[in-house]
């Protein structure tokens, strides 16, 4: 072939067009490949931690919502067909922030106590012949605030619960993104310089019949540093966000630890009921004041229909280990990624050590011929030690990639 357009050679060439066109089609795939490859651990660690702490958060959330459903049933055995409801509206909304839902946490910590205060006052504050009427429950309900009849509890578990519940959200919301991209970077958009270049060092030696030669070292790291260039621009934020992690998981503990405040919340509300109780004699005359003596209609309150050994088995397994499992988990994954903090500052490197470039002291490909060593000056990593690389022009920055470090700014920040 006398029309190649980038294996051309003064020795004689056994390539076509045609050839030369397939063989920069698999340069391009090899070093997608490669890359894809040597990502896939630390995609794996990241993806399978995600779903762990989502089906860990997902147990947790059941757990809390099963023990505020037994108190009610062994302690407040006459207000649980009442509350039940309100029990279960309170821990759908838990998930649905952890999960990533814009609600807000003091607002439904709220609701819940304002919707517990006119079960209570018929049934712990004023038991008897009791069913008020839903006029009088709705002015209960909008006096609680006012009344605060449980106390400064509400207050406690609000800002518990919008701490911890904060924490986790953003946990789970910083490993997708690390998902993301990883999978933005194994799927990199190659110029048409890179291509070219990745074609001249592992295929036009090809045509020459040199099948066997690799690469010299220092030749590969111009050329798959300056197709990576972009890519290297991502390392600052990687570690940044690698960090960011750290710190977040750091401060998930103690009263703060998410299956800490998720499985005490029942022993709040029974504190909060306790008050209630005691404070019975003042709450009826603010009531009075406000909402007037209770218009009543005797009733048969139902029983209690929540199943207690139906889950509970399972997840009382689940519970005994799960403090020590969230923390730890979370420690060992933290240990693990931080292994993986210089990832992006040294990918081309790595591509040429351990996959592409001939071992040191060996004859080698430099693009030409095969020689003894490379002579060309190696360039740096990143788009501004590009300019002077002899191998590859590099143009600006990938659209792509700006797009995924401001995520990484962003989330660095949350």
């Amino acid at each position: 072939g006398v029309d190649l357009q980038v294996c051309s050679s003064k020795n004689p060439t056994c390539c076509t067009k045609k050839m030369e066109e397939r063989y920069q089609i698999a340069a391009r795939q090899d070093i997608q490949q490669v890359i894809q490859a040597t990502s896939a651990t630390l995609k794996f660690l990241i993806s399978r931690n995600a779903a762990a702490f989502q089906e860990t958060f997902e147990m947790l959330i059941k757990l809390a919502e099963n023990y505020t459903s037994t108190l009610f049933c062994n302690a407040y055995r006459d207000m649980a067909a009442e509350a039940a409801a309100h029990v279960q509206e309170f821990f759908t909304d838990v998930g649905l922030f952890i999960f990533g839902t814009d609600v807000s946490t003091e607002e439904f910590v709220n609701r819940f106590f304002d919707t517990l205060f006119p079960i209570a006052y018929s049934h712990v504050i004023k038991p008897g012949l009791t069913d008020v009427s839903l006029e009088y429950a709705e002015c209960l309900r909008m006096a609680t605030r006012d009344i605060r009849p449980f106390g400064s509890i509400p207050k406690v578990v609000a800002r518990q619960m919008g701490r911890s519940l904060l924490l986790s959200q953003t946990f789970l919301q910083a490993l997708n993104l690390g998902i993301e991209v990883i999978n933005t970077t194994d799927h990199l958009h190659f110029s048409k310089d890179c291509s070219r270049a990745l074609l001249r060092m592992q295929y036009c030696p090809h045509c020459q019949g040199l099948t066997l030669s690799k690469p010299c070292m220092g030749y590969c790291l111009n050329v798959v540093r300056g197709c990576l260039a972009n890519l290297a621009e991502v390392d600052l934020h990687w570690r940044g966000y690698v960090q960011s992690l750290e710190e977040l998981s750091s401060a998930m503990h103690g009263t703060y630890d998410l299956d800490h405040v998720l499985l005490n919340f029942h022993s709040l509300v029974n504190d909060a009921l306790i008050q209630a109780h005691i404070n019975g004699p003042e709450l009826s005359e603010q009531v009075n004041k406000i909402c007037g003596p209770p218009v009543r209609k005797p009733t048969q309150s139902p029983g209690c229909s929540f199943d207690q050994n139906k889950d509970n088995q399972g997840l009382k397994m689940f519970s005994r280990d799960s403090e020590e499992t969230l923390a730890n988990r979370r420690k060992s994954f933290v240990g693990h990624l931080h292994l993986y903090r210089a990832f992006y500052g040294g990918l081309a490197d790595q591509l040429c050590a351990n996959e592409l470039a001939a071992a040191d002291g060996l004859p080698c490909w430099n693009g030409e011929d095969v020689v003894r060593s490379y002579t060309h000056r190696v360039v740096g990593s990143g788009i501004k030690a590009q300019s002077g690389n002899p191998e590859v022009k590099v143009k600006g920055t990938d659209p792509v990639i700006s797009q995924i470090i401001d995520k990484l700014k962003h989330i660095i920040q949350v």
